[in-house]
């Protein structure tokens, strides 16, 4: 009886281990079914990961050249450094010692992987952009313990230093959040894109389409091998209007003040040259801005991120009597013979106006009123035109409205108007303010650029072209006037005067060059916001002068502005002066050169045959000899 029971005791063990067996054996099938079948993608990219990585290749942005295919902005190669986010765990395991060794505060790399949360996980983000020796050799010493780190090729910009034409390129920044929600995957967290001027302007054209390379990688990230790769497209290159030679003399003219200079081909609207000073070194802005550089930028007063050229709305001074010259000759309101007697002081509306010539001018007529640029004779201009004549000639000369150029946030100056008044302030225009307004003072503000194009288009006969920085740009606009060839022969006969007829500007006479203009001195603050600063507050004016040669058809107009620079004559002109003999020396240069291969191809003794070929190429050498003809005159 006990013996059947002893028999029974091991078959129970034995059918005890036999499930457990087969338990196992279930737990290993499921085991096997989940890994095989349920997670098989995710295990699998986990493999693909152990031995090949995705590295993207950034493509670089196009150049920028001068109008002669001189390099303007490029690029130079760099190293940044990326953080691959495959797996969580590791990431967050690494973090301490990614922060310590690249100098990065723990903070902000979690908040880069905060913001990068909705990205795809096997998108690594960009945590430096630009990789020290140092961070390079920690990377390298690493590679075993630190795989979540990936170094990457990329090309900053480099832009010519001391803030050189500066305002005109612009700069590039991070993409905002924005634009990365918006840009359906073609921006990633740490991508660059233009954020002012021409790198914003023409962003699409000079960023290019990046590329990839697959990698084989061992256990510990070393690259043993390469798959394949999508090679990188660069961006492409444009070709600017600027002449690099005219943009030094400008830049170098200017330098110390505050102000702009703008040189334009009033033939073509081709700007040949774009300064605004101050000016930030486009080079902070190449990796990621410091953010104490960015606040000093900000914070400080003399406004270095203001592109004065296109930016700077402020009042035009006496520059804008040739508007109310031409609109005095076309409106026919005031007889062509018109005269004032001015003594220095008059009265209108029961309030003294004065001329800046203390001792007066005598008897004026429009021309001398140009030449030495009389206030009471526009004064008289202006009181006989009324405010809304005076705004329609100048609107349709091109003030108080964008000139259309192809640079981001060009502001519109403003031309006052009865309507405007009532519209903005709700109060009616009172005859007094004209008499202001008639000698650039009061609401009226204009930029270095409007007023580059207005008096370039009256020079041209009243041909306005749109001002543009892109060479052979495809569509050039072009806005017509009708001035009477009368009128246009008058004014710019005027400004020759200024230049050279013992005018406000006599000082940058020429010798050869038809130089043309007129200086302008305008108010920084109103009388009676004088008597509100306090007498002991001095504010300087400040200095305006737009010059243009030759006297008609002119192939150059630059507009200068030097703020608190007092006077025109002495402050602004030399600069346009000095720009615009640069530009005759060059034009020379190259003549002589051309003339120089002809020589050369007709085997004739140039010194001998100088004289004769000048002879036979009067196009060339017309505004010179115009010029003679003129200056014995």
């Amino acid at each position: 009886m006990w013996l059947g029971n002893d028999l029974k005791l091991p078959q129970t063990r034995l059918t005890i281990v036999s499930y457990i067996i087969l338990g196992m054996i279930a737990l290993l099938l499921v085991g096997f079914w989940k890994l095989q079948v349920i997670d098989s993608d995710r295990y699998t990219q986990l493999a693909e990961r152990n031995r090949v990585r995705t590295i993207p290749l950034i493509a670089p942005r196009g150049r920028m050249l001068d109008r002669e295919g001189r390099v303007l902005v490029d690029n130079y190669p760099s190293f940044s450094v990326l953080l691959l986010r495959d797996d969580a765990q590791q990431v967050e395991r690494s973090l301490p010692q990614v922060a310590e060794g690249l100098g990065i505060p723990l903070e902000d790399l979690h908040k880069q992987l905060d913001e990068s949360r909705g990205l795809p996980k096997f998108q690594p983000i960009l945590i430096k952009p630009e990789a020290s020796p140092a961070d390079i050799a920690f990377i390298e010493s690493h590679r075993a313990d630190l795989q979540v780190l990936e170094m990457v090729m990329v090309h900053r910009r480099r832009y010519l230093p001391n803030g050189f034409m500066a305002h005109a390129a612009g700069y590039v920044g991070e993409v905002s959040p924005e634009l990365l929600e918006n840009s359906n995957g073609r921006y990633r967290p740490g991508d660059f894109e233009g954020k002012s001027g021409l790198e914003r302007q023409y962003n699409d054209v000079l960023v290019g389409t990046d590329g990839l390379r697959r990698v084989l990688v061992n256990s510990i990230g070393k690259e043993v091998g390469r798959l394949d790769q999508k090679e990188a497209i660069p961006g492409k290159a444009i070709q600017l209007t600027i002449d690099y030679d005219l943009q030094v003399v400008a830049e170098q003219a200017l330098t110390g003040r505050k102000g702009a200079v703008v040189a334009l081909d009033p033939r073509t609207g081709d700007v040949l040259a774009m300064v605004s000073h101050p000016a930030p070194d486009s080079n902070l802005f190449a990796v990621r801005i410091p953010r104490e550089d960015w606040k000093r930028l900000n914070e400080d007063p003399d406004r270095p991120l203001l592109n004065r050229a296109i930016q700077a709305q402020l009042a035009p001074g006496s520059v804008f009597k040739i508007v109310m010259a031409t609109a005095m000759l076309e409106s026919k309101a005031i007889p062509e013979s018109f005269s004032v007697y001015c003594s220095g002081v008059t009265d209108f509306y029961g309030r003294a106006f004065h001329c800046w010539e203390k001792r007066g001018h005598g008897l004026v007529t429009l021309h001398n009123a140009v030449v030495h640029s009389c206030d009471v004779f526009f004064y008289n201009v202006g009181k006989h035109l009324g405010i809304d004549r005076i705004a329609y000639y100048a609107s349709q000369l091109g003030l108080g409205r964008k000139s259309g150029i192809d640079l981001p946030a060009e502001q519109t100056g403003l031309m006052p108007s009865e309507e405007w008044k009532e519209r903005v302030f709700h109060q009616r225009w009172f005859p007094g303010e004209t008499i202001s307004v008639s000698v650039g003072q009061g609401a009226i503000v204009a930029t270095p650029l409007q007023l580059a194009r207005t008096i370039g288009g009256i020079a041209m006969g009243g041909i306005f072209r749109q001002p543009h920085l892109l060479l052979d740009a495809k569509k050039v606009g072009e806005e017509r006037f009708s001035i009477s060839e009368q009128t246009t022969e008058k004014v710019t006969q005027a400004m020759f005067g200024v230049v050279n007829e013992g005018g406000t500007a006599a000082g940058v006479r020429l010798q050869g060059i038809e130089l043309c203009g007129k200086t302008g001195s305008a108010q920084v603050i109103g009388a009676e916001g004088l008597k509100r600063a306090g007498r002991q507050t001095r504010f300087k004016d400040n200095a305006w002068f737009v010059g243009y040669a030759p006297r008609r058809k002119p192939e150059i107009v630059v507009a200068v502005l030097v703020q608190e620079g007092e006077h025109g004559a002495s402050a602004a002109a030399p600069v346009a002066r000095d720009v615009i003999k640069a530009y005759y020396d060059k034009k020379s240069r190259r003549n002589q050169q051309q003339l120089t291969v002809e020589y050369k191809r007709y085997q004739v003794n140039p010194d001998a045959a100088l004289a004769g070929f000048q002879a036979l190429r009067k196009p060339v050498s017309r505004p010179l000899e115009a010029n003679s003809a003129q200056t014995a005159h």
